[in-house]
């Protein structure tokens, strides 16, 4: 007879797990339309899901038999019969270990898992490898379920808990909660005595949110799941026999079921072992693994992000209620790039239809590598995409700035001179990485040292050719009996305001040039103060063309490279040149120059 009862509970609790998987597999189902299909071309799609607990230690308090053996009775299937045993941890067929707790529901003969006697706060904790997808719990106790327990989860490995949820006979004294707020007394009753179970859904109801949500999220991630027993529960059959030696006090548990997958958002149908797990649990077939191999270009253990060169648009987890899978894009780099990176300002630019910015290779730059780095030029017999379509330019990394990638012309640093910019032109020395500075002579340097050199006339007999003669190539800065720079005065402002004007600013002379038909001297614009040209003036290098310098053979007004000047004068408009000549204002540079500039131009002038 008790055969009989025996093999019917084994039967009964074998169908009511199943019913009970099918019931959540449902909803599972229902919540996310597509990850049944399989294959995720296209559409979201999700890992099976399983029991976390199998292939893992689940760690308790303590357990039976451990230090000696102990006897215990237990009651089945509400027939008021007690059963008594002996447990013992040596015994392989007597022990009952936490591992009982996570192998097969329909283990013949049933197993499980039981604490020490007379414990009265029990924990089972189960530690996962990474994070992962949790939906519902279910406990199947062999004792009478507890007056009180909670169930807890950790989302960053153990450092902190939150209450999942509560469960007590009565609610508001064990509590202090009303039961249904955070706390249910629906599983905390005595009976049955024995396959009485607990249920813990984390989503209800299932089909109004998108499990790949990051509100979904934020209740269905964990690291850890902690079961704490807080008040054990003997069986009312025990009051049958108030004096036979029939009462204990344990907790035992059939089945621990934490129903969960691999955390991929919606971006991989299968998982693989992650770390070092795939040494450890090789040969266990029913584990749920935790690393995605992910699809729709992802990549990461949960698929948390786009591939390498897929980054042309934000990552998003695919949408579980609409079926949308929300593939990466991958970036446009002409075959010249293994990753890019996403660019919000890029992205939000181009209306939010592209943000990929490629890391170039191949000698390549731009956002889809479409031009050449400085230093090499476009290859025209390549096709845009040939890995040395990108070729090296011949000219020197010391003199140039940089080089045409189109046409490979080297431009050269201010002072430099020929076609690979490598040697000083006439009238500098000094060839070094900022250039070639200005010989300070009436005739040519030495390249190397600067100094003066002297030169016969003949070697300036044509004029047209030459600026000027030898004799006449000096600074009036040195030389004042050779011409007088008579400067204008800024104190006289009749003057000034009749003066024939089209700009006025600061500027810091950078070197002079002698073309032959006529002169050139290379400044920056360090302030606009005024201009009323035919085109814009602001800050940066610009020309200034000295007409008197070719008009009387004499450098005046005085411009010496080096120095910052105050330099107000007029527009050739034909050509568009700044011109500066005699009557030009010329002055070096005092701070108090700006405020009283600004003042004749906006009160007197006015």
């Amino acid at each position: 007879k008790s055969c009989y009862y025996l093999h019917s509970e084994r039967l009964w609790r074998g169908i009511r797990f199943f019913c009970l998987l099918c019931v959540f597999f449902a909803a599972l189902v229902i919540s996310v339309p597509h990850p049944a299909r399989s294959g995720c071309e296209n559409r979201v799609c999700n890992p099976r899901m399983g029991n976390l607990a199998v292939g893992r230690p689940v760690w308790t308090i303590s357990q039976c038999g451990l230090k000696s053996p102990e006897r215990y009775c237990h009651y089945t299937m509400d027939r008021c019969v007690p059963h008594c045993e002996v447990c013992d941890a040596s015994v392989t067929h007597l022990a009952h270990s936490p591992a009982s707790m996570t192998d097969s529901p329909f283990k013949h003969p049933p197993t499980w898992w039981q604490s020490a006697q007379g414990i009265t706060i029990e924990t089972l904790q189960l530690d996962l490898e990474v994070e992962f997808y949790f939906t519902h719990l279910i406990i199947i106790f062999r004792s009478p379920r507890p007056g009180a327990m909670a169930i807890e989860r950790s989302q960053d490995f153990g450092h902190t808990w939150s209450a999942l949820r509560l469960y007590a006979h009565n609610c508001s004294e064990v509590f202090n909660l009303e039961d249904g707020h955070r706390c249910t007394e629906k599983y905390s009753t005595a009976l049955p005595c024995s396959n009485g179970e607990v249920i813990y859904r984390a989503l209800s109801p299932w089909d109004k949110l998108d499990p790949y949500s990051i509100t979904a999220q934020a209740h269905l991630s964990i690291t850890n799941i902690r079961v704490r027993l807080l008040q054990p529960q003997t069986c009312p059959c025990q009051h049958k026999f108030p004096d036979a030696n029939f009462a204990t006090a344990h907790y035992a548990i059939y089945d621990l079921i934490s129903k969960g997958g691999c955390l991929c958002h919606g971006h991989a149908d299968q998982c693989i072992p992650a770390g070092d797990q795939q040494i450890k649990h090789l040969t266990n077939k029913h584990m749920v693994h935790g690393k995605c191999v992910c699809r729709h270009h992802t990549a990461g253990d949960h698929c948390e992000r786009c591939d390498r060169l897929y980054n042309d648009r934000p990552w998003q987890p695919a949408n579980g209620l609409t079926g949308q899978a929300h593939q990466c894009i991958k970036c446009k780099c002409n075959g010249h790039a293994e990753s890019c990176q996403f660019d919000e300002t890029v992205w939000l630019r181009s209306g939010q239809r592209s943000g990929g910015v490629c890391d170039c290779l191949h000698n390549t730059s731009g956002r889809h590598c479409q031009h050449c780095k400085s230093g090499f030029y476009r290859d025209p017999e390549r096709p845009l995409t040939d890995p040395d379509s990108c070729t090296p330019c011949m000219c020197n990394r010391v003199g140039s700035t940089y080089c045409n990638p189109d046409n490979r012309d080297c431009v050269c640093k201010p002072g430099v001179a020929g076609p690979h910019c490598d040697h000083c032109r006439m009238g500098y020395w000094g060839f070094d990485e900022y250039g070639c500075k200005p010989c300070q002579c009436a005739s040519d340097c030495d390249p190397y040292t600067g100094g003066c050199l002297n030169r016969s006339e003949s070697d300036f007999n044509s004029r047209e050719n030459h600026l000027f003669l030898t004799e006449e190539l000096f600074s009036a800065l040195r030389h004042p009996d050779k011409c007088v720079c008579k400067q204008q005065a800024l104190g006289n402002s009749k003057a000034f305001c009749n003066m024939k004007k089209a700009y006025a600013v600061k500027v810091r002379v950078l070197g002079a040039h002698d073309k032959g038909s006529h002169a050139e001297v290379d400044v920056q614009v360090l302030k606009v103060l005024w201009d009323n040209l035919s085109i814009s003036l602001s800050p940066g290098n610009v020309t200034l063309y000295p007409e008197s310098w070719t008009l009387r053979g004499c450098t005046c007004p005085v411009l010496y490279p080096g120095m910052e000047y105050l330099v107000i004068g007029h527009e050739d408009v034909k050509k568009g040149h700044l011109m500066v000549n005699m009557k030009s204002l010329v002055k070096p540079w005092r701070p108090s120059l700006s405020r009283k500039v600004h003042q004749l131009f906006k009160t007197i002038c006015s």
